[in-house]
């Protein structure tokens, strides 16, 4: 424990109550949850979960961080990496208080030994398009982004999630959600009904055909994508712990297209869509996007989390006709910090920087010649 005038940091052993405690905190996030971590813990990461309490026993500021060990030099030389996907959890607002966990985070780092530890919080930085006439500019962000650097943080190369976002706001009503929809969205669902797609809540029985579902999606449209059995554990995993649902899209009985809602702590998230190349005309996946938004607010979910939008909203960018199916269902388009990194071995967070990149691109090509050969 360490001690920091009325703010207690404490590193529990315990994460039973790990959920609980963090999500009402700002920023509450999926990837921040135990459940998470555990996923997180048979490939290598071992979590290392963090609260800040308060004199009278409150939770102020929580960071669940994965620590993982990589060879730099294979037999002799290892170090450890440090990663807080969506943390830390903490009113970002609060200057002194971000200081003080932003400085108890390096000291972790420092303790651990590792190369450095990276935070990628969901800090706004501006909503809307740069530019445009709906764009409003958080001019507070600068403030938390210049409190980084002085505190020694840097803007990472290595963006592990999105750093934008597109967001559906479930406090509307159905009307309102459907109007603030493209014309061109809001026909496409209702062609897809009267084709007579159907859409039902699947179970775990169904995920092997959506996980080989998903792969041939990845195929068809050049995206990386891990071996399959990957996802089906995350997928039991948290359908187990009731943070799931499979929706799926059927044409004659025929499985056509599927969409896994995750969801935690009044947000629900859109990570993985897929569909199979026939009845395409259909429309399903449009509709699959009508019946998550009704199930998440059916969840008490307030924020549809669309999960991803370009870095440069350019039509250039590999994900602009993600952009515009997402930017069709009339969600607001939210650019955070993105992710930052603290150097705690500085000459060795060099020559990572640098050379993992190349890593991972071997890597994602190894990836996309698994998913040919399981498919083929």
């Amino acid at each position: 424990m360490i001690r920091n005038g009325s703010m207690a940091l404490k590193r529990p052993q315990d994460m039973d109550q790990w959920d609980e405690s963090i999500k009402d905190l700002p920023g509450a996030h999926l990837l921040q949850t135990r459940e998470w971590a555990s996923i997180k813990a048979p490939i290598g990461w071992q979590p290392l979960p963090c609260i800040w309490i308060d004199d009278s026993g409150v939770c102020q500021a929580a960071c669940m961080i994965l620590k993982r060990r990589i060879r730099i030099i294979p037999k002799v030389m290892e170090a450890s990496i440090l990663y807080a996907p969506k943390g830390p959890l903490v009113d970002w607002h609060d200057q002194e208080l971000t200081t003080r966990i932003l400085s108890d985070l390096k000291q972790i780092a420092h303790e651990e030994k590792s190369i450095f530890i990276k935070v990628d919080p969901d800090v706004t930085v501006a909503t809307g398009l740069p530019g445009s006439e709906d764009e409003v500019v958080f001019s507070n962000a600068k403030d938390i982004q210049n409190n980084l650097q002085q505190l020694g943080w840097r803007y990472s190369r290595d963006q592990v999630q999105f750093r934008n976002t597109i967001i559906i706001d479930l406090a509307q009503s159905d009307n309102q959600i459907l109007e603030r929809m493209k014309q061109k969205t809001r026909y496409n669902i209702h062609l897809s009904e009267r084709k007579g797609v159907v859409v039902r809540q699947g179970d775990l029985k169904d995920a092997p055909m959506l996980s080989k579902m998903y792969a041939e999606t990845a195929l068809r449209n050049g995206f990386a994508v891990r071996e399959r059995r990957y996802y089906e554990h995350v997928w039991k995993d948290l359908f187990e712990a009731g943070m799931l649902q499979f929706l799926i899209a059927e044409y004659e009985q025929e499985p056509i297209a599927g969409l896994v809602l995750f969801h935690f702590s009044r947000r629900a998230y859109y990570f993985y869509g897929m569909s199979s190349e026939t009845h395409r005309e259909t429309m399903p996946t449009y509709l699959l996007q009508w019946e998550a938004i009704k199930a998440a607010r059916k969840l008490g979910c307030e924020i549809y989390d669309l999960w991803g939008a370009p870095d440069e909203f350019d039509q250039k960018d590999d994900l602009w006709g993600v952009y515009r199916f997402k930017n069709g269902l009339g969600g607001s388009v939210v650019r955070t910090i993105g992710a930052w990194d603290y150097p705690a071995k500085p000459g060795l967070y060099l020559f990572y920087t640098r050379v993992m990149p190349h890593i991972l691109a071997i890597m994602r090509y190894r990836g996309r010649q698994q998913t040919y050969q399981e498919l083929g």
